[in-house]
């Protein structure tokens, strides 16, 4: 055994579990705290797992599941032949002061809100023309299409296995619902959302997603669209830059750039947005990032690049957006802490959907905020949409007390990974101008190289002739993107719209167009 100075040793007292609860949860927390207040600092070796369970009287089970998820977001590393140690993580990543391990409650004291409070006011006649115009000019400059309407097929991408929505379930609480509604309910409600949700979903994320928020900073959307919209609005002045990423999601930057703002596309590499290339854009004070599945690429953020991030945001006084879009989907271990869960600086307003996990026509988001702003976003999301539809929020809640919504989860897991393995087993080997499928560790989608912008268009007007649908890369970037136009080349498909069957028939069609055995 490799001899550990004592300023390296790890000693398990003062781990106290609770056996009424998820002991690999409890632990894999307990661990994380330490690393993130410097208890445990980088290079300590930690116990095998077989003595740590001895140490904790709980089964070594427990103990492999907690050290899994912190190898997973990189807290901890494995050393062949020399066990598991604290990972070494950049200091110039770090905040200069240790991270909190408490909840975020809200901005810290002194700091500017920065918010945009102009649109939530009444302006006179011309200002209103001003400011109409304006937005107008905007759209048009950046209008997007709309996505693709009717039944999913292959291999479209964004859309979950809703065909395994428990549809007789949620009729049934829909029913009972309306056959004896409380009539408290059917006043004008709260534009924050129902209390009840709102406190389901804070429960759901302390213990699914290790985010430690309450009701009181959550505010209910109309889908995740409706969530950066509001971002954008209160949080951008016209003429602010708003770093986002390159290739990203196309209707987040079209949201900023509606209100006002000068985007600024940050390269992504294989750990994330480049925070580098971030720190040089000077006049930006909001980042938009994907980091768990980046949206289109499918990397996943490491743990060192978030914690530079949080650190830019400290730093600038910057604002970071988080879409957790599908979040939920990891197929190998439980699914990674979202960057809001490093964040003690409420700095970071994580965005949730209902829409990855039920279905798109839902509309249901959720945006989970620093307690500093949710009155804002409150009132400003009353003067477009008083307060959310109040029959899907009560049928969500009764979903979600019921334990139906974590079992449906469960299940959406297990069919995605199953509709992916179907999509890797059956690609066509060696199609010309093509690279290898990447590893595809979470998501509802993959994303597959192209030599060129001429063979990528080739391939989808191919595959579109026998009715299978498939998106371009060279779609996602920015007009203004300085990568050579051929590097923007690739094939994005979606994997979990439709059964394993239509997933096979659709290769089957594929390869004689494709001209691949």
């Amino acid at each position: 055994m490799t001899n550990v100075p004592p300023s390296l040793s790890f000693n398990p007292a003062g781990i106290e579990l609770d056996r009424r609860q998820g002991l690999s949860r409890q632990l894999y927390q307990a661990l994380r705290m330490r690393v993130l207040d410097g208890r445990l600092v980088s290079g300590t070796r930690l116990p095998a797992s077989r003595d740590l369970a001895a140490a904790l009287a709980i089964s070594r089970n427990s103990v492999v599941r907690a050290y899994d998820q912190l190898y997973a977001e990189g807290f901890i590393e494995g050393r062949v032949g020399d066990g598991t140690y604290v990972a070494q993580l950049p200091q110039n990543g770090l905040p200069a002061k240790k991270l909190s391990t408490n909840p975020s409650t809200g901005l810290s004291t002194g700091l500017p809100t920065g918010l945009s409070t102009k649109q939530a006011e009444t302006p006179g006649v011309l200002s209103s023309k001003v400011i109409h115009n304006a937005a107008l000019e905007r759209m048009q400059k950046h209008h997007l299409p709309s996505p693709p309407s009717g039944p999913p097929r292959a291999f479209r991408v964004g859309v979950p296995a809703f065909d395994l929505f428990p549809f007789e379930v949620w009729a049934k609480l829909n029913a009972a619902f309306w056959r004896k509604p409380d009539l408290q309910q059917l006043c004008y409600g709260a534009p924050e959302g129902d209390a009840r949700l709102r406190g389901l979903i804070a429960a759901y994320l302390r213990s699914s997603r290790g985010m430690q928020c309450s009701a009181e900073q959550i505010v209910i959307t109309s889908g995740a669209q409706q969530g950066i919209s509001l971002c954008a609005q209160l949080l951008v002045e016209p003429g602010d830059g708003v770093a986002v990423e390159n290739p990203g999601y196309r209707a987040a930057g079209h949201a900023f750039a509606v209100a006002g703002a000068r985007l600024h596309g940050v390269a992504v590499d294989s750990e994330g947005i480049d925070c580098a290339e971030l720190a040089r854009v000077t006049d930006c004070r909001l980042a938009y990032v994907t980091p768990s599945h980046q949206y289109p690429t499918g990397v996943v953020m490491s743990l060192a690049r978030r914690l530079e991030l949080l650190a830019w945001a400290e730093r600038t006084q910057g604002w970071i957006v988080e879409d957790d879009y599908d979040g939920e989907y990891r197929y190998s271990g439980a699914p990674l802490a979202p960057l809001a869960a490093l964040d003690r600086g409420g700095r970071v307003l994580y965005v949730g959907t209902f829409g990855k996990v039920a279905f798109p026509a839902l509309r249901l988001g959720y945006l989970v905020l620093p307690l500093g702003l949710v009155e804002a976003f409150s009132r400003r999301r009353a003067v477009d949409v008083r307060h959310s539809e109040v029959s899907t929020q009560a049928v969500m809640a009764e979903f979600m007390a019921a334990g139906h919504f974590q079992r449906h989860i469960r299940r959406m897991r297990r069919a995605a990974l199953s509709r992916r393995n179907t999509l890797l087993s059956g690609w066509p080997a060696d199609i010309p101008g093509v690279g290898e499928l990447p590893a595809i560790a979470a998501g509802l989608h993959m994303t597959v190289p192209v030599e060129s912008v001429a063979r990528e268009r080739e391939l989808i007007e191919l595959a579109s002739s026998v009715d299978v649908e498939i998106n371009g890369l060279s779609s996602y970037w920015l007009p203004t993107c300085a990568t050579p136009i051929d590097q923007r080349a690739g094939l994005v498909l979606g994997f979990a719209a439709v059964p394993e069957t239509s997933i096979k028939a659709a290769l089957e069609r594929l390869r004689p167009v494709w001209r691949v055995r």
